[in-house]
């Protein structure tokens, strides 16, 4: 009976200890140091929350930069990718009907070598960035959708290069660009 009392107490100490105190001096200390980021760096416009800059979302118009595909229609409540393997023979047409619809949609020569991650899910089904290549892709469909003019054109290139990231690092990944951050940029050229 000794050791499970001493047991319990023991339980009960570090559940207080890993459960409420730690969780809330880690909270604290980000909430100080970098608040956006800890709330989810949400981004907003006009007192309104419209995404995040951590959470991919869809979009389907031509005036805008499309989103990598998404197993989860971009549904950030069940994450996660379509779990097929190499040698499944629905990934295979999973990526031939993506990457028939990104070049038909983009009025792109069939034979364009097109960015993996146009054609690939992420495993989360939620990254909210594509590579550079993947943007540059897309701008002659975009400026052709809303009419830019030259000046327009060189803003909007303008505009790529600034919001493009740099590997993470300096080793990690590729330069890549936050589509939802492009959009908005984009909105603004009008």
């Amino acid at each position: 009976m000794k050791t499970l009392i001493i047991s319990l107490k023991i339980f009960l100490f570090f559940t207080v200890l890993t459960g409420i105190l730690y969780p809330l001096l880690v909270t604290g200390i980000t909430q100080l140091s970098f608040p956006a980021k800890a709330n989810g760096s949400l981004i907003m416009k006009d007192n309104k929350t419209i995404g995040s800059e951590l959470i991919g979302q869809q979009f389907d118009s031509t005036i805008y930069f499309s989103s990598r595909p998404s197993a989860i229609s971009y549904n950030p409540l069940p994450s996660g990718g379509s779990n097929y393997g190499l040698t499944n023979p629905k990934l295979k047409a999973l990526v031939a009907e993506c990457k028939k619809q990104f070049i038909d949609f983009n009025g792109l020569d069939s034979l364009t070598v097109i960015p993996s991650e146009m054609v690939f899910a992420s495993a989360s089904g939620l990254d909210p960035h594509i590579s550079l290549n993947a943007a540059l892709l897309q701008v002659e469909r975009i400026i052709k959708s809303r009419q830019f003019n030259e000046d327009k054109k060189q803003r909007l290139l303008q505009a790529i290069a600034l919001l493009t990231e740099a590997p993470q690092f300096s080793i990690l990944g590729e330069q890549r660009i936050n589509v939802l951050l492009l959009n908005l940029k984009l909105n603004e050229l009008e």
